[in-house]
């Protein structure tokens, strides 16, 4: 596996170098200082897999990254940077990345996530991973409750278990309430959404993005 560097600390440059070349697999082929430099060294090793720091001189690794892809879109760039706020990790991904490591990564974290952008994945250190799930889960509700502003947060939910293909029981039991309750719930959405029956609410709720966690 080809692999191009692009870090502007000497130090850490060549340890990381040293520790990469120690691994069969892999091959070391350029190693670029600036956002310039990681540009026109992509284009002439070809790697498979650039290393990509975000704070470079003259310009940074997210440019340095969409330039890239934009030529390469066979390249797996994983950022691997001392930055883990969203908007350099959103930043990142919009501009063709496939993973995000923060520096803390150990030897065999790098190794991993290095093997798996090889092979078409996508990575990111757990924190990271966290806050996308996060950030996913959030906008899943946004885009829920702007699909149905009439319905509670709670009438959302149970619809979307409705949508699921869950009975009032079940429903009840996932939510801790009582199966009286869920029926008043149920009765409500019918009634906010104009649906005339619960499969006409399921179909209403699956067009609208609901249900669809499990698939």
């Amino acid at each position: 596996m080809r692999i191009l560097l692009v870090e502007d600390h000497p130090m850490f440059r060549d340890g990381l170098a040293r520790m990469l070349e120690s691994v069969e697999e892999f091959e070391v082929v350029g190693e670029a200082v600036t956002g310039e430099e990681a540009v026109q060294l992509a284009q002439k090793f070809r790697p498979n897999i650039i290393l990509m720091d975000l704070n470079l001189p003259k310009m940074s690794g997210i440019e340095a990254t969409k330039q890239i892809i934009q030529k390469q879109p066979e390249t797996g760039v994983l950022v691997l940077t001392m930055y883990d706020d969203d908007n350099s990790v959103f930043a990142a991904m919009r501009a063709g990345a496939r993973g995000y490591l923060l520096k803390e990564a150990n030897r065999n974290e790098i190794i991993r996530a290095i093997q798996a952008v090889g092979d078409g994945e996508a990575i990111f250190s757990p924190s990271i991973a966290r806050r996308m799930m996060y950030y996913f889960e959030s906008k899943s509700k946004q885009v829920q409750a702007e699909v149905f502003p009439q319905l509670t947060e709670r009438e959302r939910e149970v619809l979307d278990y409705i949508a699921r293909g869950e009975n009032n029981a079940g429903i009840a039991g996932v939510l801790g309430l009582n199966q009286k309750t869920v029926r008043n719930h149920v009765s409500n959405i019918l009634s906010k959404l104009h649906a005339s029956d619960r499969a006409h609410a399921i179909i209403m709720a699956r067009e609208g993005g609901l249900g669809k966690e499990n698939e």
